[in-house]
């Protein structure tokens, strides 16, 4: 025990703190609770001006939308609250930190996407832009049924008569059926079989029998020429 007394004794102490420092603290303290106090008031000063706001709005029979400033998260979520509570719509835009801002719409006038869109580009919105767009989508819409009624129209054809009945009285029913059939290659395939051929002699004989009506022809002339006359 002896040891130990002397180790802590030994020990420096902590250093006290001072009059002053104690009064420099506290006087911090209290600027902090003063502007957290005042930072509270400022934002409910907010609210109740946003509130305001729109209830004016929603007493506008004309009105269909209202734009705020650009304005930092926290008023933002005071915005967006107070929208919920009072049923209307908040949508924001721009880049957060430079110029994000917040427009509120009655729910009987809600957005299009397309004007959500526009608007989220940083682009114009107007009523003639919307019938534009909307006379678009319904010409395209048209388009597109007309395509899927022509195809269904097509897969659903069914002939009403029979192309053979048709023509049965120009090629004729056993025709038809015959060109139907399967085909045989033929053994000498290009060229016309010898058996299938009417006259079968050689060439000789051919050129023998030729000759021989030549003979004959000439002949038959010469007996049918009549005599000439001889005069002394």
């Amino acid at each position: 025990m002896d040891l130990l007394g002397s180790i802590l004794n030994s020990m420096d102490k902590p250093p006290s703190v001072s009059d002053k420092q104690k009064a420099l603290m506290k006087k911090q303290r209290e600027e902090l609770a003063k502007r957290q106090t005042a930072e509270a008031e400022k934002l409910k000063v907010f609210r109740e001006k946003v509130e305001e706001k729109i209830n004016k709005f929603l007493h506008d029979g004309s009105a269909r939308e209202y734009k705020f400033q650009p304005m930092d998260q926290v008023y933002r979520s005071i915005v967006h609250d107070v929208a919920e509570i009072a049923n209307v719509l908040a949508y924001s835009f721009g880049v957060d930190g430079i110029d994000r801002y917040i427009i509120i719409f009655k729910r009987e006038h809600a957005p299009s996407e397309d004007h959500l869109n526009a608007l989220r580009r940083g682009e114009e919105w107007n009523e003639e832009i919307a019938k534009r767009l909307t006379e678009e989508r319904e010409r395209q819409a048209l388009e597109d049924e007309e395509t899927t009624k022509s195809r269904k129209r097509k897969q659903e054809f069914i002939p009403t008569t029979n192309y053979k009945d048709k023509y049965k009285h120009l090629i004729g029913e056993e025709a038809a059926l015959q060109a139907a059939r399967k085909t045989e290659t033929n053994r000498s395939y290009g060229f016309v079989p010898s058996e299938n051929k009417k006259d079968q002699r050689s060439i000789e004989e051919t050129l023998a029998d030729i000759r021989a009506k030549k003979k004959k022809i000439e002949t038959a002339a010469q007996v049918a020429q009549p005599e000439e006359t001889v005069t002394e």
